[in-house]
């Protein structure tokens, strides 16, 4: 065995851990004494959880654990030593008495390293997160599935200890709880206290890796082969619910920032490719960065993607649009004059035109667009529907006069209208000036719709706040 290795000691402020700078495919590893810390929990990470709750369900005297845990904390605990079965470390007591403190731990056999080994390399996940000192929760439990316990378990922590108890003592179970925060940092040490150490560890899993590589077989390569059946052994009922205490936590949903992120600015000195603008470029990342926070931000709410006001009314998505369509959820979200501009062109509208397609946007989106642009006529089994909910809507001798021209009902004075949208919803409209505008939502009650579009002035009835002066040649 080598000699102990120096360390820098544990970080205070963070809780980090020194490693020993002995050759680590060694048989000893040696990690510095721990400064005390306060609050927060011991260890960070599901396999440091895993140790600790091996030694509250081995120890007898749960009060013994706490006790050793206080040890820990006060930094008690010595440099500690893992050899292959055993960790040890000096730990005092209060008074300043000093006992050297181990933990036995089984080491595996042979058969079982080529077992957990061969699991290994089949992931490369597996090997990646070993190399990065992380401990695969799957590697753990396919390893499981095949009767290799790689973490301890019930009665695994066998304690001795120099004051003579015969279970955990405050001076095992301080030592356990400082392993536990060395095996945050270094899951290599619960390898080598199974028997190996990582350069033994490594030169093997490269070996297996090679001979996969090169068609060839490794010694124990592959459980499916090991067994006979060609392929991976299944994990029986028991030995998935054994696993329930190690496996790792769900992680906390992530908070989304309060405002999505801010694009590149692709104005640089270097010229653009013909038919670039980096001036539309910018406008449009900034509108998909707006439309990807959005949908973020309702999916860890909870809610459907779009229920603030429907992917219909939101625009949230332009995937099914048309081009003229996307044009107006675009000039929704009131970009510069010439962005504006320029979607009013292209989609053959006037600016006025365009003013009142992202006024019906706002409102629903594009079926309340495909109402203000497109006309239909009710076939008679939906014009009897409508006929029938018109006469419900009133009291007798309170419904407006309306004359019905297709889908649109104008209330006498030719100043208020009713649309009827093809889902067998009423749209409010209004007219102003020479046009009519969208004065709602829609609504199944013709009534509600209707006094949408009678009362109030016509900035009253603007979700955003649109331009009062807008008008439609959609007569």
């Amino acid at each position: 065995m080598s000699g102990y290795g120096t360390t820098d000691g544990y970080g205070a402020a963070d809780g980090g851990h020194g490693h020993g700078t002995t050759d680590r495919g060694s048989e000893e590893l040696t990690f510095a004494a721990a400064p005390p810390v306060r609050g927060g929990a011991f260890t960070r990470t599901w396999w440091g959880r895993a140790w600790l709750k091996a030694l509250e369900d081995t120890a007898l005297d749960g009060r013994q654990v706490k006790e050793g845990r206080r040890h820990a904390r006060a930094g008690a605990v010595g440099a500690v030593s893992v050899w292959p079965g055993r960790i040890t470390a000096v730990v005092q007591d209060p008074d300043g008495t000093a006992y050297r403190s181990d933990v036995l731990v089984r080491t595996l056999a042979d058969e079982e390293w080529d077992r957990l080994l061969d699991l290994a390399v089949e992931s490369a996940g597996h090997i990646a997160a070993l190399l990065d000192h992380e401990m695969p929760p799957h590697l753990v439990e396919d390893a499981a599935g095949v009767g290799v316990d790689l973490l301890p378990g019930i009665g695994d922590l066998e304690p001795e200890c120099g004051c003579e108890a015969w279970d955990h003592c405050p001076h095992t179970a301080a030592l356990c709880h400082q392993v536990a925060r060395i095996l945050d940092e270094d899951p290599f040490a619960l390898l080598l206290l199974r028997g190996r150490g990582q350069q033994a560890v490594v030169d093997a899993l490269q070996a297996r890796s090679a001979a996969r590589a090169g068609g060839g077989t490794a010694a124990g390569a592959g459980r499916g082969a090991a067994a006979g059946t060609g392929g991976p052994r299944g994990v029986s009922a028991a030995e998935a619910y054994a696993l329930r205490d190690i496996l790792p936590p769900l992680p906390a949903v992530p908070v989304p920032d309060a405002a999505p992120g801010e694009p590149p600015a692709l104005d640089t000195e270097t010229d653009p490719e013909p038919g670039v603008e980096p001036a539309a470029l910018e406008f449009l990342a900034a509108d998909t960065a707006a439309r990807a926070h959005r949908l973020l931000t309702e999916l860890l709410a909870g809610r459907p993607a779009g229920s603030a006001r429907g992917l219909s009314a939101g625009g949230l998505s332009p995937w099914g649009l048309s081009a003229a369509e996307d044009a107006v959820r675009l000039a929704a979200g009131r970009p510069p004059a010439w962005v504006a501009g320029r979607l009013a062109s292209g989609t053959g509208r006037s600016r006025a035109e365009l003013d009142v397609a992202t006024r019906a946007w706002r409102w629903g989106g594009a079926a309340a667009l495909a109402v203000l642009e497109e006309s239909w006529t009710p076939d008679e089994a939906a014009l009897a529907v409508a006929e029938a909910r018109l006469a419900e809507a009133w009291e007798d001798g309170e419904a407006p006069e309306l004359s019905r021209s297709g889908a649109r009902w104008t209330a006498a004075g030719a100043r208020s209208q009713l649309r009827l949208g093809e889902d067998g919803r009423w749209w409010p409209y209004r007219r102003v000036g020479g046009g009519w505008i969208p004065a709602g939502p829609a609504d199944r009650d013709p009534a509600a719709a209707f006094t949408a579009a009678t009362v109030g002035g016509d900035r009253d009835g603007d979700p955003e706040g649109a331009d009062s002066g807008s008008r439609s040649l959609s007569e």
